[in-house]
């Protein structure tokens, strides 16, 4: 089958009719879209295996369509819903009718627009995250996207057709965040803090990124944005932890991630070499960073704590069953101990798909790549 792939060659629009009529629904940027990563994407892919880190009840989900907890680590949108489909009163982006499905459940006719593999805890480490309970690791979402190929295939009739369809796809990876908030700085649980400098780390995860990637590739992945790692150091849940005045982010962490991001980096020119392969780069540190900066400017007016949790910054504990969360939920950038609000996953989703700034994306935005 891998050696099929490898013979491969290399805005919305809308028409009002009648000022009460609805706009016509342009064919989306592209035919289909496939996502991996971890809870700052899963969308309920968690929500049967026994796990902690699982996001099906409210008030998850208070501010999604018709309040429903359904898996998304938020009070909201994901990132990954701005980037297919932007609700409410803002343009859609890619230009899908629906949101992307969790790869679990998911119809076979769902394969053929793309699914969401993203597991909570998951880690580009098999042990990342293995304290919380079941997840999904980098490995095995590539292995679930394997299966998914094979029944492209059949589904579309033949390897060279299935591989046609592919190479027009968007495919998202945001991997790295958990592999160090729950694994490298969790020394309680895990040895690597101690068995690795941060360099060596860095070097091991994206080895390992690596090897995965060259997986994707070969079974048709051919649009490839690599998310970067934000900056968990500034969580609600570190800034509790560890920030001696609740406000100052925990360099020791951010510099690491730091460090690992620039390995992306090296990566999507690594992989640019490949035939017909178009990989890029999404900042999300650095446009986090720029939105901490000035929150004012971007509609947010609390940064440091979540608005649902328990504890200092509402982040020693994160967000309960049934829990009360704040009110002024569109405020603030965190919404529980780890994980933005939905207002602020619409700005970096915004800026996934269109660069405000060069420093954004390397070496193109999401719409850029739509194109090629």
């Amino acid at each position: 089958m891998a050696g099929a792939w490898r013979r491969w060659p290399v805005v919305v629009a809308a028409t009002v009719v009648l000022a009460v009529a609805a706009p016509v629904q342009a064919a989306p940027q592209v035919p289909c879209y496939f996502v991996f990563g971890d809870s700052l994407v899963d969308n309920g892919n968690n929500n049967d295996i026994v796990s902690l880190a699982r996001a099906n009840y409210p008030p998850y989900g208070i501010d999604f369509a018709g309040g429903a907890a359904t898996g998304r680590f938020s009070n909201g949108l994901t990132t990954v819903d701005v980037i297919c489909k932007l609700s409410y009163f803002l343009p859609k982006l890619l230009g899908f009718e629906d949101f992307i499905p969790p790869f679990a459940g998911a119809s076979s006719d769902q394969l053929l627009t793309g699914v969401n593999f993203a597991s909570a805890a998951a880690g580009i480490r098999e042990e990342t995250g293995q304290q919380l309970g079941a997840r999904i690791s980098f490995s095995g979402q590539v292995q679930n996207y394997q299966s998914a190929v094979q029944q492209l295939v059949s589904i579309l009739g033949d390897e060279d057709t299935a591989a046609a369809h592919l190479s027009q796809c968007i495919f998202t990876v945001g991997m790295g965040s958990n592999d160090y908030l729950n694994n490298y700085f969790m020394p309680a649980f895990y040895n690597t803090g101690s068995q690795y400098t941060p360099e060596q780390y860095a070097d091991d995860l994206a080895a390992r990124y690596a090897q995965l990637l060259r997986a994707m590739y070969s079974n048709g992945a051919r649009k490839v944005a690599l998310v970067g790692v934000g900056q968990v150091g500034c969580s609600p849940n570190e800034l509790a932890q560890q920030s001696a005045n609740g406000v100052t982010c925990v360099e020791r962490i951010n510099s690491a991630i730091r460090i690992f991001n620039q390995k992306l980096v090296g990566l999507v020119d690594q992989f640019n070499t490949l035939p017909g392969a178009h990989f890029t780069y999404i900042n999300i540190y650095g446009i986090f960073d720029d939105i901490l900066g000035a929150p004012g400017s971007h509609g947010l007016k609390v940064t440091n704590q979540g608005c649902c949790g328990v504890g200092r910054n509402n982040g020693q504990v994160t967000c309960l069953p049934f829990q009360t969360p704040c009110a002024n939920r569109h405020e603030y950038a965190f919404w529980d101990a780890f994980h933005p609000t939905e207002a602020a996953n619409v700005l970096v989703g915004q800026r996934t798909y269109s660069a405000r700034l060069q420093s954004d994306v390397h070496p193109v935005d999401l719409r850029t790549l739509a194109s090629l």
